[in-house]
């Protein structure tokens, strides 16, 4: 059994389309472990804020298959596939991790915006950081005490999944 982590975001819908992404995953996975939902501004373009979260499953799929797997649900709740990198989203579903593998295709493992993005790091620091990242060789709860913080701000959003 692989363990996965999934980065969730949507800037449409949000709510909607998190709870359709979560609904999704848990069919396509099983059983998930779910950092907090938090809201940040859109990176690299000009857009309405985001909700983003990170979850965490085991799967037997080889990573093609949860890379294919992924993108199927994107695209069954919207995502255009013809979509560029810096736009607006419905369902983004990013792999992050897949065990300690270190792979550039069929997706880029670990993923390069760990590090980089408050609201990939900081959710998969919630549910992962005993884990160290496979290329940098330090825990997830490190990187983020050590990340700038003034950089990307992020806000807890209430949320409860699934709904009673």
């Amino acid at each position: 059994m692989a363990e996965i982590y999934i980065s969730l975001g949507s800037n449409i819908n949000r709510q909607h389309y998190i709870e359709q992404g979560l609904n999704a995953l848990t069919e396509a996975f099983g059983s998930l472990t779910l950092s907090s939902l938090f809201e940040s501004e859109a990176v690299g373009f000009a857009g309405k804020a985001f909700y983003n979260m990170v979850v965490g499953v085991s799967t037997e799929l080889t990573l093609a298959d949860v890379a294919v797997t992924l993108r199927e649900i994107e695209f069954a709740h919207g995502r255009s596939q013809d979509a560029k990198k810096f736009s607006p989203r419905t369902l983004d579903l990013d792999l992050l991790l897949y065990d300690e593998v270190i792979a550039d295709s069929p997706a880029q493992i670990p993923r390069d915006e760990i590090s980089k993005n408050a609201f990939v790091l900081c959710p998969l620091a919630e549910v992962a950081g005993h884990l160290a990242h496979p290329i940098i060789a330090q825990r997830y709860d490190e990187l983020w005490q050590q990340y700038d913080k003034s950089q990307q701000k992020l806000k807890i959003v209430a949320f409860i999944w699934p709904k009673k």
